[in-house]
């Protein structure tokens, strides 16, 4: 009886423990910030002006602002990551940073791997980079002409069957701009977020993105599965950024043109505040 009774006593022992660490981890990244004094964010330090190195090899930009704002809001310091494509989830499942901003589009795929934080904080589409000269307005005006585009990207048949031009294909983005430059092309057809930062550049001053973007997919920030009490912090302060006008007030920061997603983000969450 008395070996019934330790059995069972451990037994519940046991079962309490693993419900106290589960209990726990739903609550480990909010508390593991705070106790640590600093937020670790991956963030891209590669693609101006989301997130670019400054003269000094800070990252600065866009969304490193946004992360700024975060670290504000826990009274913690800021740790910047730079991250790529094909790393910035892995870092994050393996606990090597907090929380992923890095112009991440939200799929499926990605779902099943880390939460995504509602709602998105940003969008990016597609749009053309142009000469000045060729006064392009719309999208139709590329039908029958040449478009030069990447190999293989995902909108070159889309915008084959929507708008009819004639694609000239090539493997990397150096060549397509450099394609453009030489008159290979009317127009670049590209993700609208890489246009803006090329027309950053002073080489770029007779150039223009003139068209409404299409095939416009949000950004999520993104952090390990099941962390809820940091999620809810998260989606609170995004939706104050849309409400406030935040979002919208860094594009200008950092000389984006306006989106049709800002804005309209801006005003849903101030109609409903």
């Amino acid at each position: 009886m008395k070996t019934h009774n330790l059995a069972a006593a451990l037994a519940s022992a046991i079962a309490a423990g693993v419900i106290l660490h589960h209990g726990s981890a739903s609550a480990d990244a909010l508390d593991a910030i705070k106790a640590r004094g600093t937020l670790v964010v991956g963030t891209k330090a590669d693609y101006r002006p989301f997130g670019l190195r400054d003269a000094s090899g800070a990252i600065v930009g866009f969304e490193p602002d946004l992360a700024k704002d975060i670290a504000n809001r826990l009274g913690v310091k800021l740790e910047l990551v730079p991250v790529v494509a094909t790393n910035r989830i892995s870092l994050l499942t393996e606990g090597k940073l907090d929380l992923v901003i890095a112009t991440m589009n939200i799929t499926p795929e990605r779902r099943k791997l880390v939460d995504f934080i509602e709602p998105a904080y940003y969008a990016s589409g597609v749009n053309a980079l142009a000469p000045k000269s060729q006064h392009l307005h719309v999208w139709q005006q590329l039908r029958g002409r040449p478009v030069c585009m990447i190999e293989g990207a995902f909108y070159n048949a889309e915008i084959k069957q929507r708008y009819d031009p004639v694609i000239v294909s090539f493997k990397s983005t150096n060549e397509v701009y450099s394609a453009l430059k030489g008159g290979t092309c009317v127009a670049v057809a590209y993700d609208d977020t890489a246009i803006i930062g090329q027309l950053q550049n002073p080489e770029w001053q007779d150039y223009e993105m003139p068209l409404s973007s299409i095939l416009v997919e949000p950004w999520g920030m993104a952090v390990r599965l099941g962390e809820t009490r940091f999620e809810e912090l998260l989606s609170n302060l995004i939706k104050e950024w849309h409400r406030t006008g935040r979002v919208q007030e860094l594009e200008k920061t950092w000389h984006i043109p306006a989106s049709a997603f800002a804005d309209e983000m801006h005003r849903r969450y101030l109609e409903n505040q």
